[in-house]
C-alpha cells in the first residue's frame, strides 16, 4: 500500500503516485506537491513561513493568536 507524503515546502498532503521526490547530495529526501513549491524552495530559496499560501504560514499565524 503506497503511503501519502507531506510537501516539504507548503505542508500540503501529497496523494500516492503524484508529486516530486528530490534527493539532496547528503541523502535527505524532500517531497514537493508541485513545481511551484519546488521552485520556491530550491531555486528561489524562500522561507515557507513568510508566504501566506503555505500551511506553515497559517500555523505560525495561529500560534501568534
Amino acid at each position: 500500500m503506497p503511503k501519502s507524503h507531506k510537501c516539504s515546502f507548503c505542508g500540503g498532503e501529497i496523494p500516492p503516485g503524484t508529486g516530486i521526490m528530490y534527493v539532496k547530495a547528503d541523502g535527505s529526501v524532500l517531497w514537493f506537491c508541485s513545481s511551484k513549491c519546488r521552485k520556491n524552495a530550491l531555486k528561489l530559496r524562500r522561507d515557507a513561513r513568510k508566504l501566506k499560501w503555505t500551511e506553515y504560514y497559517q500555523k505560525e499565524e495561529r500560534a501568534k493568536i
